[in-house]
């Protein structure tokens, strides 16, 4: 048994939200609230442990992480850079370590902030850099890609390849490839570089757990695809992880999942089967988000758009006859509303034909026309959402959405309506640093204060305690795990960070350099 005591404890927990000390044994929260009310209650071997006043909240959940894709990137060179130039530099640097032949591999860039004009990079940038290697930098939102002239050959890319279905491949005015390619496109190049092993990534995993509790995580809903599973079942089986992971399945793994008989909820306290994804259009950045009206400035564009509510629909009845919950990815205005579409459908099939009424979810929800704004309360619909996005994205919105902005991200008002929020990262795309995300929530600014002091359209932000919410007790509903997570209250797990100092009373731009000092899961330290 462990008793923690002289604490600060934000419980979450409505019954109680402020305690002192917290008693725990068997991974379980066994008793909260004072030293010698609770003491009574241990018996046996006591682990006692003064918090000297310390902070202590639930850990914290990313509800949208891409664990393998992170996990790997952190070996990947950083591409997240202020220029061009400085991006530029860091791909010379590597490639100096690189032996002739060997892929260089990088992630994180964005156009959008390195020029007024936002246009893509070309191969052209990379060629004098590498002569004698491939090189594929993957975008920051995973939604583009940028290769030098090497990798489109190894890729067999010519002026007279097709563009894929939902997906293009960036030509100059002759038509020749300039090197960057949008959405399924990437595929082109991403289906030739050599796959890590599933040792590869089963160590990456779990080298990358350290840094995540050290962010005040203790757990994640994972969204990488075949090789993530495997590798985190192998973990799970050997006692290596440590971390809750909710494991979300391809849309187009259902029928394996039908033939197996698996379903939503299927595993146990450490990893279980969580939702279907789908995409229904592209991203913001490579403006493939799918819109109602034209990008600005771009009269004939308004985005790729997968597939209408009609096919949708019928993907998700098929997981509804199976028992698993949906989720699907949607940017655009135009892309969330043909997805609570074919949701508004799905209700209706799961009441006529007596199923249950699962737990469905949008990925993203970046800008909904207004009069959709109200649908994912009525229609009981998970808006899983990324904060941390906002600040990234504020000024390539105004640019490309105008004051259609004015109800993106909109976090206040799905909560207002009464949605469920949960809250994540998309990691790699943005950071998994959940305080960052806290940071983006309660300010709509940026680290260096930008757009002002306000904040970016300030009415869309949270308080501290709903942000908090959303990456607890919003992710754990959204994981069908609100009876065991998201709070420090009885037979709860044992699942806590401490903090040096107390998040209520710091001023917000603290939350950009606060971490946890201590991490518990499962009522064992993690990191101390």
């Amino acid at each position: 048994m462990k008793l923690l005591y002289n604490a600060n404890i934000y419980t979450l927990d409505e019954k109680q939200p402020k305690a002192s000390a917290v008693l725990i044994a068997g991974g379980r929260i066994i008793a909260v609230g004072r030293k010698d009310a609770i003491e009574s209650l241990a018996h046996g071997r006591v682990e006692k442990q003064d918090m000297q006043g310390k902070t202590v909240l639930p850990g914290m959940t990313d509800a949208h992480f891409h664990i393998q894709h992170y996990s790997l990137s952190l070996a990947k060179i950083d591409c997240d850079t202020k220029t061009k130039e400085e991006c530029l530099h860091h791909v010379a640097e590597r490639v100096k370590k690189t032996n002739p032949g060997e892929w260089v591999l990088g992630h994180g860039w964005n156009h959008n902030e390195w020029a007024k004009s936002g246009d893509l990079p070309t191969a052209d940038d990379l060629n004098a850099l590498a002569p004698n290697n491939p090189v594929y930098l993957t975008a920051k939102s995973l939604h583009a890609a940028w290769a030098n002239t090497s990798a489109l050959n190894l890729a067999n890319i010519t002026s007279n390849t097709p563009n894929p279905k939902d997906g293009v491949i960036q030509r100059d005015d002759t038509g020749r490839a300039t090197g960057a390619l949008l959405e399924t496109a990437m595929s082109l190049v991403d289906r030739i570089i050599p796959e890590p092993s599933l040792a590869e990534i089963t160590r990456a995993i779990e080298s990358a757990q350290p840094i995540l509790w050290k962010m005040g995580l203790t757990g994640v809903h994972d969204f990488d695809r075949r090789n993530s599973f495997m590798a985190l079942q192998q973990l799970h089986a050997q006692g290596r992880l440590k971390l809750r992971v909710n494991k979300n399945i391809p849309m187009e793994s259902v029928d394996h999942a039908f033939e197996l008989g698996l379903c939503t909820g299927f595993g146990d306290d450490w990893l279980w089967i969580g939702s279907a994804k789908g995409f229904m259009d592209g991203a913001l950045g490579q403006h493939t988000a799918a819109m109602f009206q034209p990008y600005l400035n771009e009269p004939e564009n308004c985005g790729i758009l997968n597939m209408d509510s009609e096919e949708l629909f019928e993907h998700c009845r098929h997981a509804a006859d199976v028992g698993i919950s949906m989720t699907v990815h949607a940017i655009g205005d135009r892309a969330n509303h043909e997805v609570l579409n074919a949701y508004e459908q799905l209700r209706k099939y799961e009441i006529e034909n007596g199923l249950p009424q699962l737990r469905h979810r949008i990925e993203h929800v970046q800008i909904l026309h207004p009069d959709d704004a109200p649908r994912f309360a009525q229609l009981n619909i998970i808006a899983s959402m990324q904060p941390i996005h906002a600040p990234s994205d504020m000024f390539t919105a105004d640019r490309l959405w105008g004051d259609r902005s004015a109800i993106a991200y909109a976090w206040r008002t799905q909560l207002n309506y009464g949605a469920h929020l949960a809250f994540g990262s998309d990691a790699p795309v943005e950071s998994p640093n959940p305080f960052w995300g806290l940071h983006a929530a309660t300010t709509r600014r940026r680290a260096d204060g930008t757009p002002s002091t306000e904040g970016w359209y300030p009415e869309q932000k949270l308080t501290l305690s709903e942000a908090l919410c959303a990456y607890t007790l919003g992710a754990a509903y959204a994981a069908n795990a609100e009876h065991r997570l998201g709070k420090i209250a009885e037979n709860y797990h044992a699942d806590l960070i401490v903090l040096e100092q107390d998040i209520f009373a710091s001023d917000p731009n603290d939350l950009l350099t606060m971490n946890a000092s201590a991490t518990m899961i499962n009522g064992e330290w993690v990191l101390q």
